[in-house]
C-alpha cells in the first residue's frame, strides 16, 4: 500500500500509558522535534521521570497526569483536560496494555476479563472519544499499539491475542468511518520487543529493542499509514502464520 502524504510534525501529543518502554522511546523522538506532551500513567514517580526526560530532550512542554486507564468512567474528563492543557491535539498515542497470565485466564474468567478490559474495552473507550474529537476537527492521528498476536489465535496466548484481535477490528471500523474526515487511525503491530512485559520470555533473534520499534512508529505516524508491523519483517511472518490451513494449525504447538 502506498503511503499517503506525510503529516506535519506532531506538535501536541497525548500519550496514554506514557511509562511503557515503547511509548517512552517514541516520545523521546517526538521531544527532539519540540512537541508538547500530556502524559498519562498510573505511577506518579515513573511519570514524573518520563516528563523530566522529555523536557531535557527538547520538549516544549510536558504535563504529567496520574490515572488508572482501566477506569473508563474517568476517560472523558481526562481527555477533555488534555485538550485544554495542550490547546488541542495533533496525535494521541495509546500505549497501555497487559500481557496477563494465559494459564490463569484459562481457568478463571475473572483473569481473562481483566486482560480483555485493559487491552480492549479501555482502548475502545479512549478511541471512541478521540475519534469524535478528531472527526470534528477534520484532522489528527490516533495511533494505537496493538500486537501481531491479534492476527491469529494461538494456544500460548489466545486471551491476550483475542484482546488485540478485537482491538484491530474495532480500529478497522473506526478508520473506515473517519478517514474521510481527514483523521488517520494507525494500528501498530509489534512483534517481540524487549520490555518488562516480556522479561520472562527467552530472548531470540526476533526480539527488537524499544528504540528500534519507536523509529518505525514515528515513521508510520509521519506517513499516515493505516497499519504498521514493527519491525516490518513481521508482516511477512504473520502472512505465513495466517496462511496455514486451520486443520494443520490446530495441531501445531504455538
Amino acid at each position: 500500500m502506498a503511503d499517503r502524504p506525510a503529516a506535519a510534525a506532531p506538535r501536541r501529543v497525548l500519550a496514554l500509558g506514557a511509562t511503557s518502554s515503547i511509548a517512552q522511546a517514541t516520545l523521546r523522538l517526538l521531544a527532539e522535534r519540540h512537541a508538547s506532551f500530556f502524559l498519562v500513567g498510573r505511577n506518579a514517580q515513573k511519570l514524573a521521570a518520563v516528563r523530566d526526560d522529555l523536557l531535557t530532550r527538547g520538549a516544549s512542554a510536558a504535563t504529567a497526569f496520574v490515572a488508572d486507564l482501566d477506569d473508563t468512567g474517568a476517560h472523558p474528563a481526562m481527555l477533555a483536560q488534555a485538550v485544554t492543557v495542550l490547546g488541542g491535539l495533533d496525535v494521541a498515542l495509546i500505549a497501555h496494555g497487559v500481557l496477563g497470565d494465559q494459564a490463569e485466564a484459562e481457568k478463571d474468567f475473572a483473569a481473562a476479563e481483566a486482560i480483555l478490559h485493559t487491552n480492549f474495552l479501555s482502548a475502545v473507550s479512549l478511541v471512541t472519544w478521540l475519534a469524535n474529537y478528531f472527526e470534528a476537527e477534520h484532522r489528527g492521528t490516533i495511533a494505537v499499539i496493538s500486537s501481531v498476536a491479534g492476527d491469529r489465535g494461538r494456544k500460548s496466548n489466545y486471551v491476550y491475542g483475542a484482546s488485540k484481535g478485537g482491538l484491530n477490528i474495532f480500529l478497522d471500523g473506526v478508520r473506515n468511518r473517519i478517514d474521510r474526515a481527514g483523521v488517520n487511525v494507525l494500528t501498530i503491530k509489534p512483534g517481540f520487543v524487549a520490555t518488562p512485559m516480556t522479561a520472562h520470555l527467552p530472548r531470540g533473534p526476533l526480539f527488537a529493542q524499544p528504540a528500534q520499534v519507536a523509529k518505525h512508529i514515528v515513521r508510520a505516524i509521519d506517513k499516515r499509514r493505516d497499519v504498521a508491523y514493527v519491525p516490518p519483517f513481521w508482516a511477512l511472518i504473520m502472512l505465513v502464520v495466517r496462511s496455514i490451513p486451520r486443520r494443520v494449525f490446530k495441531k501445531m504447538n504455538m
